[in-house]
């Protein structure tokens, strides 16, 4: 994956933008040693390294604001970083960048369950979030499978969204007001903690720009009470193509389940020798999740379970207690670290209409076979957010690039069929040469004029989002 080479007038720089950030971030939070920066070389992609020029950790609105400006006059990219979860390279550096992370920032800064809102510093992760509202019966609802470790800040940069978010919605419907820095110091404030602003929906647009226009801060997000109930039911099929097409129904059939969760063959096994969940050892299994009071729930569930029939199940499993539902969440919970077991391997999320489930995932598995390599299918079935898990040996020469060939042609296939590029992970540099697949020149270019807007010198996270050339013109211009 190609990177723009350094600055050499920054690199040339280094001592003295060392001494004006740790000028402007007093708190002993700039790491420039080559030893402790290496720490920050990547994040979760990573086939890809480079070491920053520098890492800061500011720990208010008012260091970043310093940080930034200092990085603004010296003409120094800045790389925004959360908690480094990002499978699309959001957050690797350039060698002349500085990263500016948030880690240091995970202050609750006000609660309000009258106004079903909390505000926090971005470096919380999303997990202490609900953590910070359970006892008082509510909770936030995204919830991406890395949400143990992942922070507010990445969530809101990828407008992350997660197992429950086909009721809930995701970041950005969860999201009411932000700290926006600017890359000159600038501080802004958008939404706030009422439904809805006035003007220009610029918090919309901040929401999944990946960093590009400003550093966000502090987030106003919605809470929303706990619900009065919550029930799984697991159900095996033969196929893909039929658990696929049994999605497809349900959600024809205007139900609106709180998760629809979708693993197959090589997931059940990875997941199984990893959590020793129980699934049933077929080709493809569904977790559909549905919430309310016990009759609602069955009903339902009955619903669910009359069109499941109808699809030839081999198995359908519905949670009897609280430690059964746990189980069945179990395996789908651990699927990422388990499939870990297997070796190396690429995961993607290209999204797609539902419909078309049946199709893109038979589609999938005859380009498995012509590309010698395995895949894994892992994802929120109920929006068509995909996550084929690419297996690869990262020892084995041109193994990695024949990966990210096979990656390129489903996340084409999903453009193809009415989908997009990418449906939480966002583009990083991962997707960033597929963008023109999925939008004309003349819709980049209204893309990237709207960077300019914020970010003129194009400083803000470099190489990410748009084709290198463009960028590059972009940042020399």
């Amino acid at each position: 994956m190609e990177m723009p080479a350094p600055d050499a007038r920054v690199m040339a720089r280094k001592a003295r933008i060392v001494q004006r950030l740790q000028e402007a971030v007093p708190s002993g939070g700039v790491i420039h040693d080559p030893a402790e920066t290496r720490a920050y070389e990547c994040d979760a992609l990573t086939a890809y390294r480079c070491p920053p020029l520098a890492v800061v950790l500011p720990s208010s609105t008012a260091e970043v604001a310093a940080a930034l400006k200092v990085c603004h006059e010296e003409g120094v990219p800045v790389v925004p970083r959360g908690a480094g979860t990002s499978l699309a390279g959001g957050a690797l550096p350039t060698a002349d960048s500085v990263i500016l992370g948030v880690a240091r920032m995970a202050q609750v800064l006000e609660i309000d369950t009258a106004s079903r809102i909390i505000r926090v510093q971005t470096g919380r992760t999303n997990l202490s979030v609900t953590g910070a509202v359970e006892d008082l019966g509510f909770f936030y609802a995204p919830d991406p499978s890395s949400q143990l470790a992942c922070a507010i800040a990445g969530n809101i940069a990828m407008n992350s969204g997660g197992a429950h978010c086909l009721k809930y919605g995701v970041t950005t419907n969860n999201l009411l007001g932000l700290t926006l820095v600017q890359m000159d110091g600038t501080v802004v404030e958008l939404g706030g903690a009422h439904l809805d602003a006035a003007g220009l929906d610029l918090l919309a647009l901040v929401c999944g720009s990946e960093g590009q226009l400003g550093v966000v801060t502090e987030a106003t997000l919605r809470i929303l009470p706990k619900p009065e109930g919550a029930r799984p039911v697991l159900i095996g099929f033969g196929s893909s193509e039929v658990a696929g097409a049994c999605v497809a129904d349900i959600i024809r059939a205007g139900l609106l389940p709180v998760a629809i969760e979708f693993m197959d063959r090589p997931c059940i096994e990875a997941t199984e020798a990893f959590a020793g969940a129980g699934y049933p050892m077929c080709e493809a299994l569904l977790i559909v999740e549905v919430e309310g009071s016990d009759a609602e729930i069955d009903e339902q569930l009955g619903l669910i379970t009359q069109i499941a029939r109808g699809h030839d199940p081999v198995e359908v499993r519905e949670a009897a207690s609280a430690d059964e539902a746990a189980r069945i969440w179990l395996g789908r919970k651990s699927a990422f670290g388990a499939m870990g077991q297997l070796g190396d391997y690429m995961c993607l999320d290209g999204t797609i209409p539902v419909s078309a489930l049946p199709t893109v995932l038979g589609r999938i598995g005859e380009m498995s076979a012509e590309y010698g390599l395995r895949v894994a299918n892992v994802f929120h079935a109920g929006d068509g957010n995909m996550h084929p898990l690419i297996l690869f040996d990262a020892n084995r020469p041109g193994d990695l690039e024949t990966c990210e060939a096979f990656g390129a042609e489903i996340l084409k296939l999903c453009v193809e069929v009415g989908g997009c590029l990418t449906g939480e992970h966002g583009v990083g540099i991962e997707k960033r040469d597929l963008m023109s697949v999925q939008y004309a020149p003349a819709d980049l270019e209204a893309q990237m004029r709207v960077k300019d807007v914020f970010d003129p010198r194009w400083l803000l996270n470099p190489a990410k989002v748009f084709p290198l050339g463009a960028s590059a013109a972009r940042r020399a211009g």
